[in-house]
């Protein structure tokens, strides 16, 4: 991708998962790396694999904490080019049994978390002159999934933040959302049985669901300057699964 190379890049959530395929991505375009992630041991671990990188300890849901390791990294870089929003959790539950304070877990973490890092980015970005926001949305935030009522208007909800923030940020900042279907990473092989893993394939018009590999490549792409006319939009990567209604079935 054009426009990478030493390039500032901030990726939270990025110790596994989306997170992870995206740290080797914007590695391989010759960017300089930041992980922000709450697990000290998962920061220990993709260290261990890319010891050029900075791994940074953070709660994306507490200000303070994000507050600290953003003048951290004002100390280490003197700015940033380019965030991507990545962090989130989800539990698979029926609406009627999630608890408000899971309900509140996951707004805080999916949405919250997702408005505290954007705006501390800006901030730099503006101050800097420039630079691209991508926020981790997801299919589930387009049309309706059961047992992910809170995941789902969480998603909703960055969606229209995304969009939100792409027209006041404009022109210095570019926004965007990328919104994934069934990815398969750690988080949700934890949710789902093989079985339940072929019959959504079975449903998918590509046959198969996707990796955090494919998903890492729209961000570098979206963060390039290929995309440099590509603002305020949310980019679904599902293998066609909404393209027919499928997803709810």
């Amino acid at each position: 991708m054009r426009g990478l190379a030493s390039k500032r890049v901030a990726i939270t959530g990025g110790a596994s998962g989306i997170g992870a395929a995206t740290v080797a991505r914007f590695l391989e375009e010759g960017a300089h790396v930041a992980v922000l992630d709450r697990s000290r041991e998962g920061l220990d671990a993709i260290r261990e694999t890319h010891p050029q990188i900075q791994t940074l300890e953070a709660d994306v849901t507490e200000p303070a904490s994000i507050d600290a390791v953003f003048a951290l990294l004002d100390h280490l870089w003197g700015g940033l080019d380019i965030l991507i929003n990545n962090a989130g959790i989800s539990v698979r539950h029926p609406f009627l049994e999630i608890e408000p304070e899971t309900w509140r877990e996951v707004i805080g973490v999916n949405l919250t978390g997702v408005f505290l890092v954007a705006r501390a980015a800006a901030r730099r970005m503006l101050a800097g002159g420039g630079g691209v926001i991508l926020n981790m949305g997801s299919t589930n935030g387009i049309v309706g999934y059961p047992y992910y009522a809170d995941y789902n208007a969480s998603k909703a909800g960055v969606i229209e933040l995304t969009r939100s923030m792409a027209l006041e940020l404009a022109p210095t900042i570019r926004v965007n959302a990328v919104c994934p279907g069934f990815i398969l990473t750690p988080m949700q092989e934890a949710e789902y049985t093989a079985q339940m893993l072929q019959e959504f394939e079975a449903k998918v018009p590509l046959r198969r669901v996707g990796s955090p590999d494919e998903v890492s490549a729209l961000f570098a792409f979206l963060a390039s300057d290929d995309a440099r006319f590509i603002t305020g939009q949310t980019l679904v990567i599902d293998g066609g699964e909404l393209a027919g209604g499928l997803a709810s079935r």
